[in-house]
């Protein structure tokens, strides 16, 4: 039998050494953690951290409407609500959230115990998850350098951008992941390695299609977005940050092309077909080979930034990983100071 047992069930004296147990606690003790059991507190554990049914789902590998009659029949099992459900979040009740801590850390338990019982498979291929325009544009072309520097660890790269937490990178078996975004891990082990640029980039021929270019008279037809740089931005975000700074009115963007990636966006301004926001990670060979060119000479510091993320407890692979991409990353700082405008 598994309990939970919280410094809310205090025993009480009489007299002596002679204690009585509240009767909530012999309820509590009476509780047997069935599968269906241990499944609706799984489920509800999952939704109260990210206040969503959909995230939660999407962690479980389940539909979130499994996940929502889970919490329900969870709620029905103990005559009482644990969330509120309101048109656009989910609120937990008093109760809610004290049981969603008391499971977050009954959890955390069993996967760190579990962690130290098991025997150390025999070291295999990390895993590195990592954005495809990241991993295409800026990794793979770097990994020579750790293939001669490391040749006895195996790096295996997976091109995916959905967020992370503990549980995921644990059942997806992820050693280490980037993640261009804000930070804020809260059960990982992350840091920035790397800070972004922003610049606009055009081809050539468009520049010379267009010779009277100005950030203030752009048409908003010409502008190439990436409508997801991370989880969480918006639409626009990265050219509305650009223009800010720049001081410039920001128009509205609806007329121009959309994509899900920022190389796509980058793919089709060297095409001619406009004027990308260009990441320097993701675009400085591009400038370099003449392939594209930065405009009106302001870089803007991007307000996400590549984050390298494992978990708490790294491993020997985990953290020669992160050395080298440490290494990487400085060396990149270096070339992008000879090619582009400094971020004011």
């Amino acid at each position: 039998m598994f309990m939970f047992v919280t410094d809310i069930f205090q025993p009480q004296r009489r007299g002596g050494n002679a204690f009585i147990v509240s009767d909530s606690l012999v309820l509590l003790m009476a509780v047997r953690l069935s599968p269906s059991l241990l499944a609706w507190l799984r489920c509800f554990e999952a939704t109260a951290r990210h206040a969503s049914f959909t995230r939660a789902a999407a962690e479980l590998c389940i539909t979130q409407g499994a996940v929502s009659q889970q919490v329900k029949a969870l709620e029905q099992w103990l005559g009482r609500p644990l969330l509120l459900r309101t048109p656009r979040h989910l609120v937990p009740t008093p109760e809610g959230q004290w049981l969603g801590v008391v499971l977050r850390e009954g959890f955390d338990a069993i996967e760190s115990t579990l962690a130290r019982l098991r025997q150390a498979p025999e070291p295999g291929p990390a895993t590195l998850s990592c954005s495809p325009s990241f991993a295409m544009r800026w990794l793979t072309p770097r990994m020579g350098s750790f293939m001669a520097q490391h040749p006895e660890v195996g790096l295996r790269v997976y091109g995916e951008f959905h967020s992370l937490d503990r549980s995921r990178m644990v059942h997806d078996g992820v050693e280490v992941a980037v993640r261009f975004d804000l930070g804020g891990y809260r059960d990982l082990r992350a840091h920035e390695f790397l800070d972004e640029w922003l610049i606009p980039v055009a081809s050539p021929g468009f520049v010379a299609g267009h010779p009277d270019l100005h950030p203030a008279r752009l048409d908003p037809a010409w502008l190439l977005h990436d409508v997801s740089p991370w989880e969480g931005a918006g639409e626009f975000e990265e050219w509305t940050h650009w223009m800010q700074a720049a001081g410039v009115k920001v128009p509205a963007f609806e007329a121009g092309h959309r994509f899900n990636l920022s190389q796509l966006a980058l793919g089709a301004a060297v095409a001619g077909q406009g004027i990308a926001m260009g990441r320097a990670a993701l675009m400085l060979d591009d400038v370099r080979n003449g392939l594209l060119l930065p405009l009106f000479g302001l870089s803007v510091a991007s307000r996400a930034s590549y984050h390298f993320v494992s978990q708490p407890s790294p491993s020997a692979q985990t953290l020669l990983i992160e050395d080298w991409l440490n290494q990487e990353a400085e060396l990149f700082r270096h070339r992008r100071a000879e090619v582009l405008p400094a971020p004011q």
